[in-house]
């Protein structure tokens, strides 16, 4: 048998019913993954920063959506806190990029039994809903953090702005700590949101 004989008999042979059953697998198993991938729970849909009479202020749209482990969670009264972490850096051909600002604004979302009400806090401030689907849709939309003062931004200077959002985990009670790392069901945090912004 010639080897161009051999190739063609490996390689071009009908195939078994096992290698129809094993592309089924893979099949299912490419889909099972597809399904992980789109699991995202936040995601970032827009972002930009304006310039108001306070100083330069960052603005965002998130579409954020949780697991039912998140919303028993939270159900059950545990607080959630989320933190909108941002980076304003400038470029330099001669050196590392210089991080001009960096800072974070934080959210939290808890539940009271009491009232049959949700609460979404920031800072000092906070407001009452009835459902949680209110309490994501307030949470998804963000406006008004202080980036920097006005002077801080030089005009005609182009800055790369990252953002995110994540569910702080350092925050959660120590038991609940160790169920976010160990389960995907608690993975919530947004890829960096990245764009260009000058004054």
């Amino acid at each position: 048998m010639t080897f161009t004989t051999a190739f063609s008999t490996l390689f071009w042979r009908k195939p078994r019913a096992f290698d129809h059953s094993f592309l089924r697998v893979l099949l299912l198993a490419c889909l099972l993954l597809g399904t992980e991938v789109k699991a995202e729970e936040i995601s970032v849909k827009s972002a930009a920063i304006e310039l108001t009479d306070e100083g330069y202020q960052l603005s965002a749209t998130f579409e954020v959506a949780f697991t039912q482990t998140i919303e028993d969670a939270i159900n059950r009264g545990l607080a959630l806190p989320f933190i909108i972490e941002y980076e304003v850096t400038r470029s330099r051909w001669y050196w590392l990029d210089e991080t001009v600002v960096k800072g974070s604004s934080s959210r939290q979302i808890s539940y009271n039994a009491l009232t049959r009400q949700y609460r979404l806090t920031i800072g000092s401030l906070y407001q009452n809903f009835a459902r949680l689907e209110d309490v994501k849709q307030v949470l998804s939309s963000i406006r008004g953090i202080d980036v920097s003062g006005r002077g801080q931004l030089r005009k005609g200077t182009s800055y790369d702005v990252a953002v995110r959002m994540r569910l702080d985990v350092s925050r959660l009670p120590k038991p609940f700590q160790v169920n976010a790392l160990a389960s995907r069901e608690w993975d919530m945090a947004s890829d960096w949101f990245r764009f260009t912004f000058t004054p």
